[in-house]
């Protein structure tokens, strides 16, 4: 246990030395992790089959290139997020300089998850970098061959002080959060995210917890049901229903239930093939303990579609649920496997009430060719984020913040908004010794008239134009004169009045 402090200790005296202020030196840590996934993909990918039999299609396309992609925008539009962000003056500050100064934070905890290890430990490692930080990285022990690969190959490519790998369960994660970070970002579940949150509370450190939880998905009865389901199916089988932002369960008319059945059924064909068990594209529950987890919620419930499982390979089939009641077992808890419950809702009324009484969700998915019906599904429910007629894809959006809200989470990252959450955004306001007649406005003695120009100029909002500002030093240089002749004035009247009243002495 003594390492892992040491290995913070020398994270921050690394960061200390100043040699991850250059915006070179980041670049150039980002190339390199950049070049280390390339260079490694078969290492990497040969990991996440052991771990979770993923192909590597699969490894490629939702692992490997979601950070690639990350690492493209980042390098190229990192001068872009550094650079000093100037801000509205108003007539007090108008001819200085103001602007937000993006600083790190320091030394950043990122503990992965072992759904998505490669992506969702090197994803907030792409924005920690860039903004300048030291981060001790977690990988999940439960993806073990994934961690054990990350703890080979990171320290081939990046500095080994600055970005120390920490492997380990529960006795090497307690030890961590013992240490004192300037931000912690978590990925799991709400309970280990409130021992994550209390742990940070002693520190006063920042998180960003992305927590998943139980997301909706509605599908209306007037849009196309076929093409819902195709993309329902994708979403929800995906990596073995292994997925923070599957859709957990489908809320439907009653009258479409059975052609939505038929829907995912048609759907796993065409993806799976007759037999899933043996379709290469098909991965496995992480390990036995999940396994029976998930096993256990479908006691007591109608299995209209799959239902098949084996616990020697950790494979249970695409299962569909009808006739689900909204207080059992299955619907309590985030299922976070290949279970696809259908809860019968009259209406659209009936679907936000429902959804309004449970969680806030990480992600809400509603399908419906009336519009009207998707902008009051996004106006009266609240979740992390939301996909209308498809499911996943805001996600793949760099321009849109990743985060979850209430239970779901906090925070948020992914492009830009990686960079700010990793960021300090220091006020600077950088002013002139010039002037100085302006700021008699607000030295004592104070008096009315001062009060009175204040409201004038201060209150007073003026047009954003290159005009309204012509207008604004206009009449800040006539308050600055004014306020002298006001100035000189009262002096001279005070003097006035002091020569008649030594003269009349």
């Amino acid at each position: 246990m003594e390492k892992i402090k040491e290995a913070v200790e020398r994270a921050r005296s690394a960061f200390n030395t100043g040699k991850t202020r250059p915006l070179e030196f980041r670049i150039q840590q980002l190339k390199a992790m950049e070049r280390m996934l390339k260079e490694r993909e078969k290492e990497i990918t040969e990991a996440l089959k052991a771990d979770l039999n993923k192909s590597p299609y699969s490894s490629f396309s939702y692992e490997i290139m979601v950070v690639l992609q990350e690492l493209e925008l980042t390098i190229s539009k990192l001068p872009e997020w550094a650079a000093p962000q100037r801000v509205e003056k108003n007539i007090m500050v108008l001819m200085d300089e103001a602007y937000i100064h993006h600083e790190p934070l320091g030394v950043v905890l990122t503990i992965g998850a072992w759904n998505y290890p490669i992506a969702l430990i090197l994803h907030p490692l792409v924005g920690a970098i860039a903004a300048g930080n030291a981060v001790v990285v977690k990988p999940s022990e439960v993806s073990e061959h994934t961690a054990k690969v990350l703890e080979e190959l990171l320290p081939q490519y990046l500095d080994k002080d600055l970005y120390p790998v920490v492997n380990g369960g529960i006795p090497e994660t307690t030890e961590l959060l013992k240490q004192k970070f300037d931000h912690i970002i978590y990925t799991g579940n709400s309970s280990v995210g409130k021992i994550i949150m209390e742990a940070a509370a002693k520190h006063l450190t920042p998180v960003t917890l992305e927590l998943g939880g139980k997301s909706p998905c509605y599908i209306d009865k007037d849009c196309d049901i076929d093409v819902a389901c195709r993309r329902v199916t994708w979403g929800k089988y995906m990596n073995c229903g292994q997925t923070c932002i599957a859709p957990d369960y489908v809320l439907c008319d009653p009258s479409i239930e059975g052609r939505v059945v038929e829907g995912v059924k048609k759907a796993l064909v065409e993806y799976y093939g007759e037999d899933v068990k043996k379709s290469p594209d098909y991965e496995r529950i992480v390990n036995k303990r999940h396994f029976k987890r998930i096993m256990g919620l479908l006691e007591g419930q109608k299995i209209t579609l799959g239902g098949e499982a084996d616990e020697a390979s950790c494979f249970i089939a695409p299962t569909v649920l009808t006739d689900v009641n909204p207080n059992s077992k299955v619907m309590q808890e985030e299922i976070f496997g290949p279970i696809l419950p259908i809860v019968a809702v009259k209406n659209l009324d009936e679907a936000i009430h429902f959804i309004n009484h449970r969680e806030k969700p990480l992600a809400l998915y509603v399908f419906a060719k009336d519009k009207a019906i998707i902008k009051r599904m996004i106006a009266e429910t609240s979740s992390g984020g939301v996909t209308a007629n498809d499911v996943l894809m805001h996600f793949t959006l760099p321009s849109l913040p990743f985060g979850g809200v209430g239970f779901s989470g906090m925070g948020a990252y992914h492009g830009r908004f990686s960079f700010q959450t990793f960021s300090h955004q220091r006020s600077c306001l950088v002013r002139s010794l010039t002037m100085e007649s302006v700021n008699k406005i607000r030295y004592p003695p104070a008096t009315q008239k001062k009060v009175d120009w204040a409201k004038f100029f201060i209150l007073k909002r003026c047009s954003k134009s290159k005009v309204g500002l012509v207008v604004l030093a206009v009449l800040g240089v006539f308050l600055a004169v004014a306020i002298k002749v006001i100035t000189v004035g009262g002096a001279h009247s005070g003097l006035c009045r002091g020569s008649r009243r030594g003269w009349r002495s």
